[in-house]
């Protein structure tokens, strides 16, 4: 860089050029870079504790909504010490699905291990308690060049024949191992993973039981 251009610069930039350098410098060293794919990994049982097995019988979840930006398989980050408010993303490493499909498939796949049944929308007409979730965050979020987090929040919303029972926002942070794309994934696979575990204790309480206090 021109010493004299980088004089100019004010630190947040600088700061930011220094870091998508420290995220992209080891693929412009070793020759043409290949595409890295994940996914949140197998979903082992022992996930769930005992403790948060719901008391649902059955419940139907529909496709976790939110906005464009977790519908690709993009994978983005934030510098939070540079410029929060800008989105970049990873040139090299992407998801396997969208945000949104993986989420998806990881709170069904939890709640069935927790022993409820899980039905599709088409049996919505059921009766069956239906459980709507929308994404609010899904983040890997760098504090500095070194330190790093993945975050994930949801708004759940839980509805009795149409009517709704009780809604939650779900929030968890855990610690990237590494600065980069593998420990932002596996951050945000374990994010998510507990969510889910939180989300199950709450159904455990079985929420529908507020339904019932109020109509009294």
């Amino acid at each position: 860089m021109n010493q004299s251009f980088a004089n100019h610069l004010p630190r947040r930039a600088l700061l930011a050029l220094a870091a998508c350098a420290v995220l992209a410098g080891c693929a412009s060293s070793k020759g043409p870079a290949t595409n890295a794919i994940y996914d949140f990994g197998p979903a082992a049982a022992a996930a769930v504790a005992p403790a948060g097995r719901a008391n649902l019988a059955a419940v139907v979840i529909t496709d976790v909504t939110g906005n464009a930006a977790y519908d690709s398989e993009r994978m983005f980050y934030r510098l939070n010490y540079a410029d929060p408010l800008q989105a970049r993303s990873y040139a090299h490493s992407r998801w396997n699905a969208t945000p949104l499909q993986l989420l998806t498939q990881r709170f069904k796949t939890r709640v069935a291990q927790s022993g409820v049944k899980v039905l599709s929308t088409t049996d919505a007409s059921t009766g069956v308690p239906l459980l709507r979730i929308d994404l609010d965050d899904f983040t890997h979020s760098f504090d500095s060049t070194a330190s790093s987090y993945g975050e994930v929040a949801v708004r759940v919303s839980l509805f009795d024949k149409h009517t709704l029972v009780d809604q939650r926002t779900f929030r968890h942070k855990v610690g990237a191992q590494s600065a980069d794309a593998p420990g932002g994934a596996r951050a945000l696979a374990q994010a998510a993973d507990a969510v889910a575990s939180e989300m199950i204790v709450w159904l455990a309480s079985d929420p529908r039981t507020a339904l019932t206090t109020r109509k009294q």
